[in-house]
């Protein structure tokens, strides 16, 4: 089934929400990694990118329930990288309210490793969506 002007300017939106999950958490991510302690504004960054990254997932879902193109490995990837961006956010939260200096200056390491991860299932769904045939 081909997507409809509604549904065009639907995956329009969610390609630009989940695009900025990408700013968001990169930024987070490699500014915290930069500067070697986790600060509040990385936190907000990473909150910022996993309400980005919900949204945009979710208009997704939606699209593939109106056009009926589905790619499990793409979901299934996709679920995963939200789950582990939502953890992500929650212990940067509790790191930076209750953790150690130690902690704070130690965190960009899980920081990396769940960015990279994130990275697989964004250019998985960049590559469907250049070779879909709608």
């Amino acid at each position: 089934m081909g997507l409809t002007t509604y549904d065009d300017e639907f995956l329009l939106a969610a390609i630009v929400i989940i695009s900025m999950a990408l700013i968001f958490y990169s930024v987070g991510v490699w500014s915290e990694r930069i500067q070697g302690r986790l600060k509040g504004w990385h936190v907000t960054a990473f909150g910022l990118g996993l309400v980005c990254d919900f949204v945009g997932t979710a208009f997704m879902a939606e699209l593939v329930r109106l056009t009926g193109q589905d790619n499990r490995l793409h979901a299934v990837l996709g679920s995963i990288a939200v789950f582990l961006m939502a953890i992500h956010a929650l212990w940067a939260f509790w790191t930076f309210r209750k953790g150690s200096a130690r902690a704070k200056r130690n965190f960009s390491r899980f920081s990396v490793i769940v960015w990279w991860v994130w990275l697989i299932p964004y250019f998985i769904g960049v590559y469907l969506g250049m070779t879909a045939k709608i």
